[in-house]
């Protein structure tokens, strides 16, 4: 979610998988919160995973993706506070282009990172996961299930704790909304500390569903966000380094 970086932690917490299309090959054809500059000195670059498995033109266009979310980021210097360069992804959706770009690579990288292999459930974080969670889920023929900060869903939520450096928070998932068995793949605006991540990832393992994986637009490489989640596959579209 896009805002300062924070270093939260998460601390303690409170239907069987449905036959699985292909992810279709596509022939056609955005984001955190601090700024890369276009210098070496803390640039934000492509993210170096591999992807020998897509085919030549796929390649190209994940390629040029890539760069089009870098190209459509706008910063706004002592955003929320003094100190903080924020990096607005809201651009990228104002561009039809963009936005078309952006679903298509991540479907590529989905593809790349799982085979055809792909997630029962996406779940999206508040609130920079919603803008394009749900049409990631619509493009993958997938549900969109929200995790949301308490008290902002109706009816029974399960919750999870976690901790800032600021204080506390908790984030919430519907009792209803993911089933036992289900796989999921958790997406986000970027990566930073990665506690509120890991805390989503909490509450799919409450319940009883299977974390396939995360997804970011953008990693903020030298806060060392993944150590807090595991093991689990993580795919990024790009990553930027503050202190290089």
């Amino acid at each position: 979610m896009s805002g300062p970086a924070t270093s939260d932690i998460p601390a303690e917490s409170v239907a069987t998988n449905p036959s699985q299309p292909s992810i279709p090959s596509t022939s056609v054809p955005d984001a955190s919160r601090r700024e890369p500059s276009s210098s070496a000195p803390g640039a934000t670059e492509l993210t170096g995973q591999p992807v020998t498995a897509l085919l030549d033109y796929e390649q190209k266009k994940l390629e040029t993706a890539k760069q089009l979310v870098v190209n459509s980021l706008r910063y706004e210097p002592d955003f929320p506070i003094p100190g903080i360069k924020f990096i607005d992804i809201l651009p990228i959706f104002q561009n039809p282009v963009a936005f078309e770009s952006l679903l298509e690579v991540l479907v590529l990288l989905i593809r790349e990172r799982f085979s055809n292999e792909i997630p029962d459930v996406i779940v999206g974080l508040e609130a920079r996961g919603f803008l394009f969670g749900p049409t990631l889920a619509l493009r993958l023929n997938r549900p969109f299930v929200p995790v949301r900060k308490k008290g902002k869903m109706p009816g029974a939520c399960r919750t999870v704790e976690y901790k800032k450096e600021y204080g506390k928070d908790e984030f919430q998932v519907q009792t209803s909304a993911i089933k036992p068995g289900q796989t999921c793949l958790i997406v986000d605006d970027i990566i930073a500390t990665g506690g509120t991540a890991a805390a989503a990832g909490q509450l799919v393992e409450l319940c009883d569903a299977k974390l396939m994986g995360y997804l970011f637009m953008i990693e903020i490489t030298n806060l060392k966000g993944k150590a807090l989640l595991g093991d689990k596959p993580i795919i990024t579209l790009v990553e930027h380094n503050e202190e290089e």
